[in-house]
């Protein structure tokens, strides 16, 4: 029985649970604190795309260019944020080996 199984996620695939079993090694709870991160990370980021593409067309349909202009940076910000949020693990593991490197 799994992570995954405890969690009680259901259709979980076979990628997933090998990504739970890879971090077992490493710190405690580390596995659930990235799958609760990417998840909640991941509602965050498209309700603040939604919300700012809508802010946008708002402001374009009715002549609004400050609105316009807010809506814009506010769908870049949370673009930037989901691309962010789906390098983070590669980027700590990618820092972690390196740091393990240094004698």
């Amino acid at each position: 029985m799994g992570v995954a199984d405890l969690l009680g996620v259901p259709g979980v695939g076979v990628g997933a649970q090998e990504f739970v079993e890879d971090l077992q090694g490493g710190l405690a709870g580390h596995a659930l604190d990235v799958l609760l991160v990417d998840l909640f990370g991941l509602i965050a980021v498209v309700g603040a795309l939604a919300v700012s593409a809508g802010v946008w067309a708002w402001g374009h349909h009715s002549g609004g260019h400050q609105a316009e202009a807010n809506g814009k940076k506010g769908v870049l910000v949370s673009a930037g944020a989901a691309l962010l949020l789906g390098a983070a693990n590669g980027v700590v593991a990618f820092f972690s080996t390196l740091g393990t490197q240094v004698h």
